[in-house]
This record gives C-alpha cells, sequence and structure tokens, in this order.
C-alpha cells in the first residue's frame, strides 16, 4: 500500500514539475519558417490578398521582436523602426512606427507556440485615410539557411 501511495506521488511531481508554470513564456524556437500572409482590405469586397513567404526567426532575447515583420509586398511599413516590444506568456506585441509627417503606422500581435505562430498586424497608410490588416500564419520547418533569401 505505502510502495502504491509513494510511486503515484512521485509520478504526480514529476508531472508538476515538467508542466511550465503559468503565466510563465512560451519560446518560438529559432528557426526557418513558412508563412501564409493575407492582407485584409475592410469595406471592400473583393478577395483577400494572399501569398506566402518563408522568414528565418531567432528566439533570443536580445533578439526584441525575433525577426517579426509586415510581409506584403509593396508595403511602406517595410523596414522602419519597431517600438514597444511587449512579450509574456506567448503574447508578443509591438508598434512599428515610419519616420516622418504622415508616415504609416502600425501596431503587430503575436500569439506564439514553440513550433509556430499567428500574428495581425493593423496597418495605418500614413496621410490616407485607410487602415488595412496583415494577418500572418506561420509554422516551423527547420533550420535557417543562410544562402536562402527571406520572402
Amino acid at each position: 500500500m505505502r510502495t502504491a501511495w509513494t510511486s503515484r506521488a512521485a509520478c504526480l511531481a514529476a508531472l508538476l514539475c515538467a508542466a511550465p508554470a503559468a503565466g510563465e513564456p512560451i519560446v518560438l524556437r529559432s528557426g526557418a519558417y513558412a508563412v501564409a500572409v493575407r492582407v485584409e482590405l475592410p469595406h471592400l469586397e473583393t478577395r483577400p490578398y494572399r501569398t506566402d513567404a518563408r522568414v528565418c526567426l531567432s528566439s533570443e532575447a536580445g533578439a526584441d521582436n525575433h525577426g517579426f515583420a509586415v510581409l506584403s509586398a509593396n508595403n511602406p511599413l517595410v523596414g522602419c523602426p519597431v517600438r514597444n516590444v511587449y512579450a509574456d506568456a506567448g503574447q508578443l506585441a509591438f508598434d512599428i512606427a515610419c519616420e516622418g509627417r504622415n508616415a504609416a503606422r502600425a501596431k503587430a500581435h503575436y500569439t506564439l507556440r514553440p513550433d509556430g505562430f499567428d500574428g495581425r498586424i493593423v496597418m495605418q497608410m500614413g496621410g490616407k485615410n485607410m487602415t488595412m490588416t496583415e494577418v500572418q500564419a506561420g509554422r516551423r520547418t527547420g533550420a535557417c539557411d543562410p544562402a536562402a533569401p527571406s520572402r
């Protein structure tokens, strides 16, 4: 009887120690990711723009926003600085703000998993009265290939 109780207690302790604590951050694994990208334009009845991209992301603590970016073509936010990065328990959020008057800006929010992510970047296109959302869904495909171009 005592052996059965000790065995059950040891199993329970092992399960509790192996499970991540509540609020513990989920770490996105470094590597290459295949990303399905869809651009949504509100109030338009057209089919959404869809494309695929490949990106190399980093899980390093000093990686700021881990390499996430706007992936749609012909977008003025490509290359603009990232600010106000917030990461906690599988969530990542940041702002993108281009320099200059009437410049484009965006708010990004990602839900992270060890081998994938889902993200939304809500963009305001500068002096224009236009808002659009880039929706991303990524899955890890392996290690980054330094010779392969991203996108």
